[in-house]
């Protein structure tokens, strides 16, 4: 069975940019094919149990086994070795992204405080949308009496055969919070 997103994404907002960019053709439509998370660990990349919590509350989030970015090359003056941990990803996509981005907008996103809306200039030139969220406690899953240490994360939306204001509309339709437009 198809996530709820996906139905309305697949029954509703399709048709409507079909018509409302004049796409005729069904294999031009964009389509939303994964979600990339980024976390990275900052001043936690020497601690071993805050990392491994970290790397637990992104698998909890995702519903996917979180892995860790190594580092390519050494850095003194950051005070990084060769091999050391310095990120957590998780790359979603099928069913998992489309149930990612339903908690995300729907559960986790109305949890922010002081929350006025991401910004509309994380689009790059394909359509892509990026943006960050400043820890990661907003989601329910994560535990908040076990959790060492507070990060924040980027999460990019990854679309194929798509333009900045066609992604735009698309995710708008889809219901994710936008910050206003000025007048």
């Amino acid at each position: 069975m198809r996530p709820r997103l996906q139905q309305r994404y697949i029954g509703d907002v399709l048709p409507e940019l079909g018509t409302a960019h004049s796409i005729k053709n069904a294999m031009r439509l964009p389509r939303v094919t994964k979600v990339c998370l980024n976390m990275g660990v900052g001043k936690h990349h020497g601690d071993t149990k805050a990392l491994g919590q970290l790397v637990d509350d992104l698998t909890a989030i995702t519903g996917q086994k979180a892995v860790k970015a190594l580092s390519r090359t050494s850095e003194a003056s950051f005070k990084i070795r060769e091999g050391m941990p310095v990120g957590i990803r998780v790359t979603l996509r099928r069913q998992r992204m489309w149930e990612f981005l339903d908690r995300f907008i729907n559960v986790a996103a109305p949890r922010i405080r002081d929350f006025r809306g991401f910004s509309r200039q994380g689009f790059d030139a394909r359509g892509n949308y990026s943006f960050g969220i400043g820890e990661q406690s907003i989601f329910p899953e994560v535990n908040l009496d076990k959790m060492e240490a507070s990060q924040g994360m980027n999460i990019t939306v990854v679309f194929e055969n798509s333009r900045p204001d066609i992604s735009e509309h698309a995710l708008e339709m889809l219901g994710f919070p936008f910050e206003r437009r000025k007048k």
